[in-house]
């Protein structure tokens, strides 16, 4: 099954990351064989994981959380689900609308309308309209694929199964 998975290295930070066998790459990180952020950090212990169904879903998952501060990783470790929005970037660098004062840089807790564009600018002006199609009859046509034939030198079309 499918996991993602946060861990808690000997200094103190985190590392997050995504696999089908929870057991066996934690025993990795914890062996020297993990990614080179939890080399250089061990002992780690595991401290949140989530399964899904598809490795797909355990992946971006894993690049969501990557992404967050490390105060906010610490309120999913700790299932504080109510400070995960409060912690998100776009929320403490707008502030949050429920407690907005009139000294908030939007007032009623809306932003700003947007300006009307400009007739004639690109918002307004209508693509133009193309004449020509994919290929004309002075270009050269596409080039035919290769039996067996890679983009990439040592590679053959049965590594992509």
């Amino acid at each position: 099954m499918p996991y993602m998975y946060i861990l808690e290295c000997a200094d103190g930070s985190y590392y997050t990351g995504s696999t089908w066998n929870l057991e066996k790459r934690l025993w990795e990180h914890n062996n020297g064989q993990g990614a080179n952020h939890t080399k250089k950090r061990l002992p780690v212990k595991l401290v949140f994981c989530e399964p899904y169904d598809r490795v797909e879903d355990a992946f971006l998952r894993e690049k969501q959380v990557q992404g967050w501060s490390r105060r906010k990783k610490q309120a999913l470790i700790e299932e504080n689900y109510e400070k995960l929005s409060e912690y998100a970037r776009n929320y403490t660098q707008y502030g949050n609308p429920a407690s907005a004062s009139t000294s908030s840089a939007y007032a009623n807790d809306a932003p700003p309308p947007l300006p009307e564009p400009v007739e004639g600018s690109p918002a307004t002006s209508a693509p133009p309209a193309s004449t020509s199609s994919a290929y004309t009859d002075d270009a050269p046509p596409p080039p035919e694929p290769v039996e067996g034939g890679s983009d990439h030198p040592g590679e053959s079309e049965g590594d992509w199964v």
